[in-house]
């Protein structure tokens, strides 16, 4: 397995003048002071509190001589502006996945180095997703449910022949850098898995180990379905009630992607026809509003957009970016590098 941090980088001859750019409370998470202190032996860091705000007369001065920014979630954007008040900068480590929120079309234009941690995001996603396809093939959470009800177990001989994740299907919507990390977790399990994805060829989809179908072949034929598309213009609205009606009954779907991707009150009237079930980390909007009838659903499993890296998976973040800098530094360059030729199909 390929790890997320990427190769140990070398000392680097010079620690390039860095800063961290994010909010205050992304910089407390990510950072707590060991981690900080490994970032400061590979770079020179301003001194704290971070740059949440780039207008300031104190963000101001530390752009004058930055060259590396260590960006996170919070970060305002590096526009122009931003830009002439850097001319030092070449070079941003990203924290978090996305760099959509901040990097603008003027870093590009710059030709300054970027970098993200979505390979180290993907892994507890692809933890999660995994977790939920083998929970919800045992009927786990639904069953647990019924037994604090009723307080006494079922004869297991009589479980319904579906029951179960041998030999079960699932079918992974889109070959995402977390998609690919489900079909990795997924080889131990005796499973069936599809893909749907137009960017993926026959040939490359069997040497990750699945076979390539059409989008309404995938929503047909899974008994899961997990949803790893990007939110794009093309790809809003993607899962639509057609193929949400054409899937098995009982099948689930799991988001964990973006709530946009999915037609939600195509998924919401589906769901109260209890055709089939869903795990839904994500939302649309991400805060589902208190009377919106989702919540009602008892088949629909909804999480608080809690897949992602959150408590001691921040850890792995902040080695990432500690490797990406000193990397930079030694002149190896990225391990884990943005091309914005790829930004199209990037969340």
């Amino acid at each position: 397995m390929t790890p997320t941090t990427g190769p140990a980088a070398p000392a680097p001859v010079r620690r390039p003048r860095a800063a961290l750019a994010m909010g205050r409370d992304a910089a407390a998470a990510v950072f707590p002071p060991e981690s900080l202190a490994a970032l400061g032996e590979v770079c020179a860091l301003t001194p704290p509190p971070v740059l949440d705000d780039f207008t300031t007369d104190r963000a101001r001065a530390a752009l004058a001589d930055v060259e590396l920014l260590v960006t996170g979630w919070g970060c305002p954007p590096l526009d122009a502006d931003v830009l002439a008040a850097a001319p030092a900068l070449r070079a941003v480590v990203h924290t978090a996945g996305s760099v959509r929120g901040h990097v603008t079309e003027a870093c590009w234009e710059r030709g300054i180095d970027i970098s993200s941690a979505a390979a180290a995001n993907a892994l507890p996603v692809a933890e999660y997703t995994v977790a939920m396809i083998l929970l919800s093939g045992k009927r786990a959470l639904e069953r647990a449910r019924d037994y604090r009800t009723v307080r006494r177990r079922e004869n297991p001989l009589r479980t319904p022949p579906h029951v179960g994740n041998y030999g079960r299907t699932v079918g992974i919507l889109s070959a995402s850098m977390t998609g690919r990390r489900v079909i990795e977790l997924l080889r131990p399990y005796g499973l069936r898995v599809l893909l749907y994805d137009p960017y993926v060829s026959a040939a490359d989809a069997g040497a990750l180990g699945v076979r390539r179908v059409g989008i309404g072949e995938l929503f047909a034929l899974s008994d899961t379905v997990s949803v790893h598309t990007p939110l794009l213009p093309a790809t809003r609205g993607l899962v639509s009630r057609e193929l949400l009606t054409s899937m098995r009954p009982d099948a689930v779907l799991i988001n964990t992607s973006r709530g946009a991707v999915v037609d939600q009150d195509a998924l919401t009237d589906v769901l109260r026809q209890d055709r089939i079930r869903a795990v839904l980390d994500v939302t649309d909007p991400d805060e589902l509003p208190a009377a919106h009838p989702l919540w009602e659903c008892g088949n629909a499993l909804i999480t608080p957009h809690l897949a992602g890296s959150q408590g001691n998976e921040w850890r792995r973040l902040a080695e990432l970016a500690v490797g990406e800098a000193g990397r930079w530094a030694a002149g190896d360059g990225f391990a884990h590098p943005v091309r914005p030729e790829r930004l199209a199909f990037l969340a």
